[in-house]
């Protein structure tokens, strides 16, 4: 059976400057039909951890969600995956600082403008709507009160908001913001995701 993870694999070699022969037959095999561009890994987490709070398998509706290692690759992915390569549909969802690439990567595939918009981030959003108390309560869950103390004496913390304190301390080691990435959706505990979140997986 075509695994997504393989397809995820020959997509990145392919990009890299592969050919996209596996690639293709993995995409007919899986019947993929859509394409997520996701800036990076943690995005990646929070899609995968919102899509199974739904019940919802991507990969069986034809789904591949695809973490391109940053914005500035859009343009390479949309042609790859998108009308000028696989034909699949795309859509995604990017940092509003992100948002001209995306919108270049989109046109130049020949492809209808279909992603969504983060205000700041994803971990912003985030944040946003769990309020930061609760996110507070996970950080304390996954026994990192003391590095989160430590993190709020630095000086360069003093005078910042606790959202923006939050959101920086998610990026501080490496790896955390692809833990948390699953683990504040999974805290929203039947709350409403962030819009963004809620709306590129309703339009899946």
């Amino acid at each position: 059976m075509a695994d997504m993870d393989a397809f995820r694999d020959e997509i990145a070699r392919w990009a890299a400057g592969g050919t996209g022969d596996t690639a293709a037959e993995l995409a007919a095999d899986l019947g993929l039909r859509t394409a997520v561009l996701l800036e990076g890994p943690s995005d990646l987490a929070a899609v995968e951890a919102l899509a199974a709070r739904e019940d919802r398998d991507l990969s069986a509706e034809g789904v591949a969600v695809v973490s391109m290692g940053g914005a500035m690759s859009v343009g390479r992915y949309a042609g790859l995956l998108g009308p000028p390569g696989l034909g699949l549909r795309l859509t995604g969802l990017c940092d509003a600082r992100e948002e001209p690439f995306y919108d270049r990567g989109w046109q130049r595939a020949g492809a209808a403008r279909d992603f969504h918009v983060c205000v700041a981030d994803l971990e912003d959003e985030m944040i946003r709507a769990l309020g930061p108390e609760r996110v507070e309560e996970v950080i304390r869950s996954e026994g990192e009160l003391r590095p989160w103390q430590t993190f709020l004496s630095q000086p360069a913390q003093h005078g910042r908001t606790r959202q923006q304190q939050l959101r920086r301390f998610l990026s501080t080691r490496k790896g955390r913001k692809i833990r948390y990435g699953s683990l504040l959706v999974e805290a929203l505990d039947g709350g409403r995701p962030p819009a963004p979140l809620a709306d590129l997986l309703a339009g899946l």
